[in-house]
């Protein structure tokens, strides 16, 4: 809609005309737990007028370039349901809002959380963002994780934030042809977003280079493998 309009003019119909709302991360979460991490709720009910939340605004209509934009709000007023707030942030790419401008929202909208309180706060987790390779039907095509082996890390470049873990993951390759093998694509990704497709295998995690496991489906256990072929 409107989209055809010089960037200029379309931008101007959306600072006037334009809105937006908030994304619940709930379901993200759920879905990618690996990788996507939103405050436990007794930490949501600790905030208070002066603390700084984080939430998702998506613009209606969208962006040439962006749909959705996570920002700063610092909280000015709590109620037993819903939280108000101003805009911390200047958006990029989102004309009908700007910093300063009011914010009405839940608790359930907020990503992140900062006070200079002394609060209770969670349990440090643990993050998987060390790389890997990937049979991409893992991740894309919910395929079970079948056999992971972990060799010496030879897959990083430099200038990567992080590291090559050195983990190899093969989807499950039972009853499929050497060919229909061969042909299949490799990521190379973060640990934590194989996890959120798979992770029955996570307590391998830290095994040392060297380890390989192949699973067995009828007892669901990876069961330690001898060799580590060298094609795969």
């Amino acid at each position: 809609m409107l989209k055809w309009l010089p960037k200029p003019i379309y931008n101007l119909w959306r600072r006037y005309f334009g809105t937006y709302t908030l994304d619940d991360p709930r379901p993200i979460a759920k879905e990618a737990p690996y990788t996507f991490f939103i405050p436990a709720s007794f930490e949501l009910q600790q905030i208070q007028a002066g603390d700084l939340v984080k939430l998702m605004f998506r613009s209606h209509p969208r962006g040439k370039e962006w749909d959705m934009e996570r920002m700063w709000v610092e909280v000015t007023a709590v109620t037993s349901s819903t939280l108000q707030g101003r805009l911390a942030n200047t958006p990029f790419d989102m004309p009908q809002i700007k910093e300063g401008d009011s914010v009405h929202f839940e608790r359930s909208h907020v990503i992140s959380w900062r006070t200079e309180r002394d609060v209770e706060r969670s349990p440090e987790y643990r993050e998987y963002w060390d790389r890997c390779m990937v049979d991409t039907c893992v991740t894309k095509e919910s395929v079970p994780v079948y056999y992971i082996y972990r060799e010496e890390p030879d897959m990083a470049q430099d200038g990567d934030k992080y590291p090559d873990s050195g983990w190899r993951i093969r989807g499950d390759y039972r009853n499929v042809s050497d060919e229909e093998l061969e042909a299949r694509k490799q990521q190379y990704i973060a640990l934590g977003k194989v996890l959120n497709a798979d992770d029955s295998w996570i307590h391998l995690i830290d095994s040392p280079i060297g380890s390989a496991f192949m699973k067995n489906f009828e007892t669901g256990v990876y069961e330690p493998y001898d060799r580590v072929p060298s094609d795969d």
